[in-house]
This record gives structure tokens, sequence and C-alpha cells, in this order.
């Protein structure tokens, strides 16, 4: 075999449109972790081997045939399950919240695992009963969903519990859930509202009370959305210049390397970087939808669009949280905020829209 041929072998399952997109992403995430992290390169380069292994993880799923992907529904689901009982039978309690298990070899996050395995379960819960949908049918599916986010909600985890929320419902969505069906369950959870606000935590009423004004609690539960607004505002039009952002150079950014990265990228890039990294954003999700438009299964749409879609939503729901339009929930930015196993559970389902794009054929498990 030659070079040509050995390397046409590699690449043969890769979309490359999709790839220079997240390429760019992983780009920006690196440039501005040197400055997040005051020129600090052991966490540019920790960064980088979490990035390398997250795309040799992603380049073998992108070879993976359909069919396999399909057979690894169940057990994804039902090892996620049982990882999310141990967490609330024997996780390691820190900062208040039950969130990790410790197998003795590593210790995980349970949840990450079910970013991935509640809409690969549900796809292809609705692909063994596409000829025949009923009513029955989305309420199967609707427990799929709600038993992982109530033991993730339980640890606690309102961030994860709702992202994982939406991925299922893009699922239920594209499967051809009536609209008047979500307008009910919207209404329903509108007027539950009072209910659900005495089940809140009192830190997570506390975030939502300080999205209407963080400044009655400046120097403690606003102090997070305050800084980052300042730090958005001051970036003006073209930005303070790379490595001279001056809330996040002099410590009054919290969580700057991870959650409140985007405030440090518009500190320096401005109004014009904030464009560039939105078109970003928008090739790869603009990529994924024309992947989902030429899927060819019911599986592989429903897949492809609530990968595509729930990427969307963590975009949004970031940017949302740092410039004070969101509550602020805990989500990095996908594949810019520094983290190891974000950046394999997103790269994990690109890897996914790479096979369903390239593998054409689906032979039936």
């Amino acid at each position: 075999m030659t070079r040509r041929q050995l390397w046409q072998r590699f690449i043969v399952h890769l979309d490359m449109p999709l790839l220079l997109g997240l390429g760019l992403l992983m780009s920006a995430s690196l440039l501005t972790l040197y400055s997040a992290g005051n020129h600090d390169f052991e966490r540019v380069l920790a960064q980088g081997v979490n990035i390398v292994v997250a795309m040799c993880c992603l380049w073998v799923v992108a070879n993976l045939p359909l069919h396999y992907l399909m057979r690894t529904a169940v057990p994804i689901y039902v090892l996620g399950m049982l990882l999310l009982i141990g967490v609330a039978l024997f996780g390691d309690i820190s900062h208040g919240a039950r969130r990790w298990l410790n197998l003795g070899v590593a210790t995980i996050q349970p949840s990450e695992l079910m970013k991935i395995g509640v809409p690969l379960m549900m796809a292809w819960y609705f692909e063994r009963h596409e000829a025949s949908l009923t009513m029955k049918n989305y309420i199967v599916a609707t427990l799929l969903l709600l038993m992982p986010v109530a033991l993730i909600a339980r640890q606690p985890d309102l961030g994860t519990s709702l992202l994982i929320s939406a991925s299922g419902f893009y699922v239920l969505f594209l499967a051809g859930l009536s609209w008047r069906v979500i307008g009910g369950f919207a209404l329903a959870c509108i007027a539950s509202a009072p209910v659900l606000w005495t089940m809140l935590h009192d830190y997570q009423r506390h975030r939502i009370l300080m999205l209407f004004d963080p400044s009655q609690d400046a120097l403690g539960k606003g102090y997070h959305t305050i800084q980052s607004m300042i730090a958005v505002g001051s970036g003006g039009l073209f930005g303070k210049g790379y490595l001279n952002g001056t809330q996040s150079h002099l410590d009054f950014l919290p969580e700057r390397t991870t959650d409140f990265i985007f405030a440090v990228y518009s500190e320096e890039f401005g109004l014009i970087g904030n464009f560039i990294l939105l078109a970003m954003y928008f090739f790869v999700i603009a990529r994924g939808f024309v992947i989902t438009a030429n899927a060819s299964t019911y599986f592989t749409r429903l897949m492809a669009g609530s990968i595509t879609l729930t990427f969307a939503t963590y975009a949004f729901v970031n940017m949302g949280m740092v410039s004070g339009i969101l509550p602020v929930v805990g989500v990095p930015l996908p594949l810019v905020s520094y983290g190891g196993t974000s950046m394999l559970t997103l790269l994990l389902g690109f890897g996914m829209l790479m096979s369903i794009q390239t593998h054409k054929k689906l032979v039936k498990s």
C-alpha cells in the first residue's frame, strides 16, 4: 500500500468541512487559554493533549459503520444508568455536590457519558418503532430521558440535567412530536413554576435571582456575572488586544479558563472578534444541519439533528450566561473552554456526525 493510499484510507471517513470548523474553534481555544491562564504554557499543553486524545476518539467513531453505532446505544445507556446509580450511592462529594465516581484507577463523571447516551438511546428506540409510532412510544422515550435527568438533577447538577433534557427534547421534536403536545407541556411547566422553584437548592435560586439584579450581592452571588459583563463590555469594537485583557490579568474575572473564557476572548478581541467566533460556530452548526438533511435513515437523522442542536444550545447558554442574559449554570464554551471530559464528549458526537455523513448505508441490527 502506497503512502497516498494509506493517507486516503486514514481520512476517508473524516468530513473535511466539519473538521475545518472544529479545528478553527480548537485553535481559538489554545490561543485564548494562553492569555486566560496568564501565559501558563502547561495549561495550553494539557489542553493540546486533551485535543489529541479526543481527536483520536473522533477518528475511531467516524470509522465505525452505522450499524455498530446503533448497537452501542443500549450498552452505553445501561452503563451510564448504572454509573449514575453508583454516584448516588457511593459518589465522592465535592463542593456540596455528589457528581464523581471513584473507580480506583480513575475518577469519572458519568453524567458526561449520558450527553451522548441519552439521545443515542432515544434515536435507537424510535428507529425500532418507526413504522408505527404512537403516543405510547413518545411516552416511553420521555421516560428514557427523565430517568437519567432525575439522577443528575439530584446530584445536584442543574446545568447538565437541563442540557441533557434539551438533547432528548430535540430527538422527540425531530421524531415528530406534535406541536400541540409541546405547547401543552410548555404551559404545564409554566404553571408548575412555583412548585419547581421550591424544589431548587438555595444556590440555584440565588443564581436565577442574580440574573435580574446581580448588584444586590456584588461581592457574592452576583460577582461572576458582574465581572464577566464588565469584561465583555470593556472590549468595545476591536478589543484591548491579545494578552492585554485587564479583567482577566488582574484576577477580577473568575473561572476564566473554563466557564468564563468567552469573557476573556471578548475583552481582548472585541465585537469584531466575537463576530469571527460566532461565524466559526455557525459554520460548524450549518455543516451539522447539512449532514442531518443528507442522512440516509431515520436513526441517523434523529442522531445528527440532536447532536447539532445540542452543540448550538451549549454555545448559546455559555455566551448568554457570560453576557448576563442567562443564569450562571456552569456550562463551558464548547471546544474553547479548558477541559478534557467536555472535549471528549463533544468530539465523540462529531465523530458520529462524520460516520453518518460518510457511511451512507445502514445495516440494521
